[in-house]
């Protein structure tokens, strides 16, 4: 099953626990995958694009939430 949750920099934030300006940090430094949708110019990603990036992203000590 896939997780179709659109997700901000907020959500995203929340999920990997840092500060929201973090994650718009890593995008800005091409660290986060682009963007599923953007709807008057803010970018969301699906919860499973980025689970997947959490997953795969160096450092992440073999997180599974």
């Amino acid at each position: 099953m896939t997780d179709r949750q659109l997700w901000s920099y907020k959500d995203i934030a929340a999920h990997i626990r840092v500060q929201p300006d973090t994650v718009r940090s890593y995008r800005k430094h091409g660290l986060l995958p682009p963007p599923d949708k953007v709807e008057s110019g803010k970018p969301y990603w699906y919860a499973d694009t980025i689970r997947r990036w959490v997953a795969n992203r160096p450092g992440n000590r073999g997180r599974r939430d």
